[in-house]
């Protein structure tokens, strides 16, 4: 069971990042560890080409990374990226994109995911992406008097 609910996190991105409010990104499924999320199509998302901008497709896999990594650890905001790497493989058609999310690896401080990013239109991948959060340090608990 995910430590946070895709009705949660997707309130929380709409809500707390409005840079994603902007794209409209939807959390389809969320579960401990995996996400899938879908960037509606829009006009202003074409770059010079014909092509789905990379910035976007960067943001969704970043987006994401975070619903992946809280799913796992809960509702820890200042979750932050510590790493990104994209590997563009083709050139998006103007349609929705979907990024299927997992986590691979999660420790006290650092959770390394992977993010595969395709088209609506076609189910080869346009993007390979992985990444590195960091999460805050959590205070001990206070003990209770004695």
């Amino acid at each position: 069971m995910p430590s946070i609910t895709a009705d949660e996190f997707d309130q929380l991105i709409h809500e707390g990042l409005p840079l994603v409010a902007l794209f409209d990104f939807k959390v389809e499924a969320l579960s401990h560890g995996r996400i899938r999320m879908r960037a509606p199509f829009q006009r202003d998302h074409i770059r010079p080409g014909g092509t789905v901008a990379g910035p976007v497709i960067m943001t969704l896999a970043d987006c994401a990374m975070y619903g992946v990594v809280l799913s796992a650890i809960g509702r820890i905001e200042l979750a932050v990226t510590t790493n990104l790497t994209i590997h563009f493989l083709r050139r998006p058609e103007p349609a929705d994109l979907i990024a299927d999310g997992k986590l691979l690896k999660l420790g006290r401080r650092l959770a390394v995911c992977e993010i595969v990013v395709h088209s609506d239109a076609h189910e080869d991948p346009v993007a390979h992406v992985t990444g590195t959060y960091s999460i805050p340090p959590q205070p001990s608990p206070t003990p209770a008097p004695a």
